[in-house]
């Protein structure tokens, strides 16, 4: 339980740090400047963007720390049984890796100018992003069609509120990444989406570095009972 909170805690302060880092050098009277004088458009071409970004961040990564310590707590429960995850899982976190290589690709390509670049990335980083929602719906079915319903017991309602938490961010982040694919598609260079870019990629790498810490905490979970079978990772509550 401590690693996994002092992983949280850095993310936490990375966060902090990034949110500092963008705001404190900014200067009144440059952020005055017409929206046509910065590059980019929009509200994407704005600081407080990136401020609102590092706040909701934040604000994130509270909400997924304090889960976890309400894992931790419950599993101490009476009631506790144990849940088998699908090997499927490893596939879904492989998926979820390359969508955020795939952003940072599309993340350079928009700093050198290459709007080619940064269409195949955004592309390819949407597409392995489907792909990881998509297994985690099939791992939701896979667990259902074995009984393990979510009120069954709370080692199952904690998997499916965890996952499907992520899940939801990373829809959010999903809305974004669609306008930003669009207006490339409509003719707009790297210069003009880069600040948009950027923040999906920004987003992508918390959302990827979230999954590493709810799944390496599923995985680490103490068995409780030999239930294993040979096509899953079981994780089961503490031995009593």
């Amino acid at each position: 339980m401590t690693t996994v909170l002092l992983v949280m805690v850095a993310i936490m302060a990375t966060v902090v740090w990034w949110l500092f880092r963008q705001t404190i050098n900014v200067s009144p009277w440059v952020e005055r400047r017409a929206i046509d004088d910065v590059p980019g458009d929009g509200a994407f071409s704005l600081p407080p963007v990136k401020v609102g970004l590092g706040v909701f961040l934040a604000v994130a990564t509270s909400l997924f720390a304090l889960l976890i310590s309400a894992y931790y707590m419950r599993m101490a429960g009476a009631d506790w049984t144990t849940l088998t995850v699908p090997n499927g899982l490893w596939l879904n976190t492989g998926a979820l890796v390359l969508s955020s290589i795939a952003m940072q690709w599309s993340r350079v390509a928009a700093r050198r100018g290459r709007t080619g670049g940064v269409r195949t990335g955004l592309i390819a980083g949407g597409i392995f992003t489907f792909c990881f929602l998509a297994g985690q719906l099939w791992v939701w079915q896979q667990l259902s069609a074995s009984g393990y319903f979510i009120a069954a017991n709370p080692a199952n309602a904690f998997f499916y509120l965890l996952t499907a938490l992520h899940g939801l961010h990373l829809l959010g982040g999903l809305w974004v990444w669609a306008k930003t694919t669009t207006r490339l598609s409509r003719g707009a260079e790297a210069g003009e989406v880069r600040l948009s870019v950027e923040l999906c990629t920004v987003y992508w790498h918390y959302l990827l570095l979230v999954w590493l810490v709810l799944f390496a905490l599923l995985l680490s979970t103490p068995p409780r009972q030999n239930s294993c079978t040979p096509d899953t990772v079981t994780i089961c509550g503490p031995t009593r």
